[in-house]
């Protein structure tokens, strides 16, 4: 980002934070820390020669590439020194700041967590993330603040406790040329995988996409989204889930090797569907197929399933560990993953492809136009497209208890 560039983001952005603030940053959980500051100015100056570690999943080639290419060197220029840790578990970050967190330290290894659902709503509940600091972002200025994805993680207030990073859409994805008559609905789905035993398979839960697929699946059974409520309540998990748990387990026979195993992860589905053992395959990451068919890793018949329900939205964020001992540095560092100039370069297909959070009404002329130049995609039908219909993630609570569920009447069977 040229300095002129920041200079003008700068100004524009500290004017929308004066707005944010001005109306009333919003209460911060009992027994939440909260960020000690209420003044911009004195973040940046805070964040010179600080070192930030952001910790996130690092399976992801396109979303390494991003933040080592695009986020490190603009974090560079407000004199932050940013550095990506690697994970194979959002877990594993939550984990160490909670251990940081009963040791008392105030200077811990984590600054900033790529997290979203479970992982969030029992840190938030534990007391490990920073709260009430994002309103004072100059760039929460560009989201909407009644944006349903942004208000919530999984059911969970977010309450200031997580910055916005990106917009996800879980996805259903089969290849044309061998599926002539692709299904229109998650029942259609399952009729189709009985009719054409070995072609289909998921992720076995707890993985996050195979998770996610399972809920698809009570949705359906249930009569739709809207049958499933959206907190956690055993009357309701011991009245809807018999009949998902049934449904899964009479379809394993037709699955992918009889469902006598599963794929452990989605990177192994996802090599499944490349190797043309199984038709179909899932991402919450649809953007990324473009490259996987240009470079013909997926076949080039690879196309998005839309189904008539709808799937499962969400948005992630990152996270500020109360333990933090760069605050300032990671606050800078989640005000730029926010800027419109990073949003625009995030959703470049060519490299990370990710959703914006951002409102488009909001921005100013030139910065709109950087994402109406982003290219269609000859595979990804537009976000407006893919989120139709769109139905809110179930509260953290359901995902543990479906999944054991799953391992023990499904799996175990």
């Amino acid at each position: 980002m040229k300095t002129a560039t920041r200079s003008r983001r700068l100004a524009v952005g500290l004017a929308a934070a004066g707005i944010v603030v001005g109306l009333g940053a919003c209460a911060a959980p009992s027994g939440q820390a909260t960020a000690a500051y209420d003044d911009w100015e004195q973040v940046l100056a805070d964040a010179q020669g600080q070192t930030v570690s952001l910790w996130m999943w690092g399976g992801d080639p396109q979303g390494n590439a991003y933040v080592d290419d695009h986020l490190i060197p603009a974090a560079a220029e407000y004199g932050v020194t940013l550095e990506r840790v690697p994970l194979t578990d959002t877990a594993d970050a939550l984990n160490r700041v909670l251990t940081e967190l009963q040791a008392g330290s105030s200077d811990g290894d984590v600054d900033l967590v790529w997290v979203n659902g479970s992982n969030f709503g029992t840190g938030k509940e534990a007391g490990a993330w920073l709260c009430d600091w994002t309103p004072l972002l100059p760039n929460m200025a560009f989201t909407d603040p009644a944006d349903p994805l942004l208000e919530n993680d999984f059911g969970t207030p977010v309450d200031g406790c997580e910055a916005p990073w990106h917009k996800a859409q879980f996805t259903l994805v089969y290849n044309a040329d061998t599926v002539q008559n692709p299904p229109a609905s998650m029942a259609e789905l399952l009729d189709w995988v009985r009719d054409n035993p070995g072609r289909f398979t998921y992720p076995a839960p707890p993985d996050f996409t195979g998770s996610v697929f399972v809920r698809e699946v009570l949705a359906s059974v249930s009569g739709g989204s809207d049958n499933v409520p959206l907190a956690f309540d055993q009357e309701a998990f011991d009245a809807l889930t018999p009949a998902l748990y049934d449904e899964l387990a009479e379809l394993a026979p037709s699955l992918w090797r009889n469902g006598s195993t599963y794929p452990q992860s989605s990177t192994e589905l996802d090599q499944l569907f490349a190797d043309g053992q199984v038709d179909f395959t899932m991402t919450y990451g649809p953007a990324t197929l473009t490259a996987l068919v240009a470079d013909g890793t997926y076949p080039a018949g690879t196309t998005v399933l839309t189904l008539d329900e709808g799937t499962v939205g969400n948005a992630s964020f990152l996270g500020l560990p109360a333990t933090s001992g760069s605050v300032a540095g990671a606050m800078v560092v989640a005000n730029l993953a926010l800027s419109p100039e990073q949003q625009a370069i995030k959703a470049q297909p060519d490299v990370w492809g990710q959703f914006t959070v951002l409102d488009i009404e909001r921005l100013d002329q030139a910065d709109r136009a950087a994402f109406e130049a982003l290219p269609d995609s000859p595979v990804v039908p537009p976000y407006e497209v893919l989120s139709a219909g769109a139905h809110a993630e179930l509260a953290a609570e359901w995902v543990p208890a479906i999944d054991d569920g799953w391992r023990r009447l499904v799996l175990a069977r």
